[in-house]
């Protein structure tokens, strides 16, 4: 096992990681911009290093800057996390030819997934069904005309080398193609530096269902079973549970053995997510692969009892992996809430300010990754994900119950989140039946929808606000709460006691 790591990450994912580190005794290193210079990971960390400016194109993605860190402070491997390099194949090159290790798969199987018109045609060859499509690149209008007769309306053009939804448009038809086949070559090339697109027949609101599987160097491949993913707004995740209440038992076993069969196809190694999908007949085809660890990994360990980032960690040092398929058992139910700084009510735009309250959940079965604390400035330069919210129950019940009990624990001042969206989510009937599917904030949940409790949830922040500010002025820097004898319990310290008090802001 490795003895130091650098974590080329920020937030809630590199102290996710520091404490795997941790529990296995193994030093870590971390990195910060400008922005990050006081973050809650350069304080859990061993040992920071400092990588440049607060954009990351200056810090966070500058692979240079990253293997000097690594070098100069003596780690052995680097860890990527999610987001910025993570799918990087030359990164991850980069890393192995300066003589250290790239905790994540080979560069290889990196590219070989990096272009989804690749991977489509290694899929196809493997057996894996993928949704009907081409894997040419595509520029030309009369060109993209004509193969989409062919394969039909509803039609997504999507970029060949992207995800996250990111320069994909969908074109309902023929007319609509010229101008959406420009904007999405536009977008693909500033997101991702290509312009290549490829089309791809739209299924309408289908289920959007991932497995994660885990490789090591021996050729052993497992998956862990099914996320359900489908809770999306413009193709980004705000919720996932695990398992799904849509995938049948044997389902599960078709689409597990389809993502083993395509991770064996790229000769995969370490942890990766296959993703889906499901249309309303139980119909799956292959999506893309995350040759990375997954935002919503938390989940999975719960149902599964498998800690992934220490499972990335000994497969990378060259451990075999310790589980077989039959040891796999999903037990119980666990529900992930992504808490970002964003306003539901302006269609989520990003929010910016300083955190002056912050009051996280806890109790049994609830789990809080985050990235932020109490102070903490959240800034445009990075994503807008503050922490994740993971419950677990012995059932889809109880899971529930403890999500709609934790958000309601939440409270963050300073900046807008989504946390009002999720306890709304967490009552409507629809998700409660388990009977959504991408297409349910669009037709369920819009602005339109929200709209209608605006007035209520400015009410509540504004209660909120005056409430803080009464307790921020009764147990602030005066000396009134320090005069206060603690008669109540002899011999305890009065100072012991002032410090409860300002906790309890």
């Amino acid at each position: 096992m490795f003895k130091k790591i650098l974590i080329a990450n920020r937030g809630e994912i590199a102290i996710r990681i520091m404490r795997a580190c941790n529990e296995l005794g193994i030093r870590t290193v971390g990195v910060y911009s400008d922005a990050d210079r006081t973050a809650p990971h350069t304080q859990y960390a061993d040992e920071v290093v400092h990588i440049g400016p607060s954009p990351a194109r200056d810090s966070y993605l500058r692979a240079d800057k990253i293997i000097v860190a690594a070098k100069s402070t003596g780690a052995e491997a680097i860890h990527p996390g999610y987001g910025f390099l993570s799918e990087r194949a030359e990164f991850a090159q980069q890393v192995n030819e300066a003589g250290l290790i790239f905790i994540g798969p080979p560069a290889s199987a990196i590219a070989a997934m990096g272009s989804k018109t690749a991977a489509r045609l290694r899929m196809k060859a493997s057996g894996v069904p993928v949704v009907p499509g081409n894997e040419d690149p595509v520029s030309d209008p009369h060109i993209a005309l004509t193969l989409a007769e062919e394969i039909g309306y509803p039609i997504l053009i999507k970029a060949a080398h992207g995800g996250g939804g990111k320069g994909m448009r969908k074109v309902s038809t023929r007319e609509e193609m010229p101008l959406a086949l420009e904007a999405a070559m536009r977008e693909s090339q500033a997101a991702f530096n290509s312009s290549e697109v490829y089309l791809e027949r739209c299924i309408e609101n289908p289920h959007h269902i991932e497995i994660q599987i885990l490789a090591d160097k021996f050729g052993n491949v497992i998956h862990l079973g099914e996320r359900e993913c489908s809770i999306q707004r413009r193709h980004q995740k705000l919720l996932e549970e695990s398992p799904s209440p849509f995938i049948t038992p044997e389902l599960r076993k078709k689409m597990g053995t389809a993502a083993v069969q395509a991770a064996k196809a790229v000769r995969y190694e370490n942890a990766g997510t296959i993703e889906f999908l499901v249309d309303a007949e139980r119909n799956f085809y292959f999506l893309e692969m995350n040759t990375r660890l997954q935002v919503e990994h938390p989940i999975t360990e719960l149902v599964t009892g498998i800690d992934l980032v220490k499972a990335q960690l000994q497969i990378a040092s060259g451990e075999k992996i310790l589980w077989k398929q039959s040891d796999i058992v999903q037990t119980g139910w666990a529900i992930e809430c992504r808490i970002c700084a964003e306003d539901p009510l302006s269609n989520f735009l990003p929010s910016t300010g300083h955190i002056s309250h912050l009051r996280t959940p806890s109790g049994p079965g609830v789990r809080d990754d985050r990235g932020v604390t109490e102070g903490s400035d959240v800034t445009l330069y990075y994503d807008s994900l503050l922490a994740k919210l993971i419950t677990y129950g012995t059932d889809r019940c109880e899971a529930i119950a403890r999500t709609k009990r934790a958000l309601e624990e939440y409270h963050i001042v300073g900046v807008t989140t989504t946390i009002p969206f999720l306890e709304c989510l967490m009552s409507h009937p629809v998700f409660l039946a388990g009977d959504y599917n991408t297409g349910f904030i669009e037709y369920e949940l819009s602005e339109r929808h929200l709209s209608d409790n605006r007035n209520e949830v400015k009410r509540l922040v504004a209660i909120a606000a005056a409430l803080y500010a009464k307790a921020n002025h009764s147990t602030g820097h005066n000396s009134e709460m320090k005069q206060v004898p603690n008669k109540s319990t002899p011999g305890k310290s009065e100072w012991k006691f002032a410090g409860r008090a300002n906790q309890l802001r």
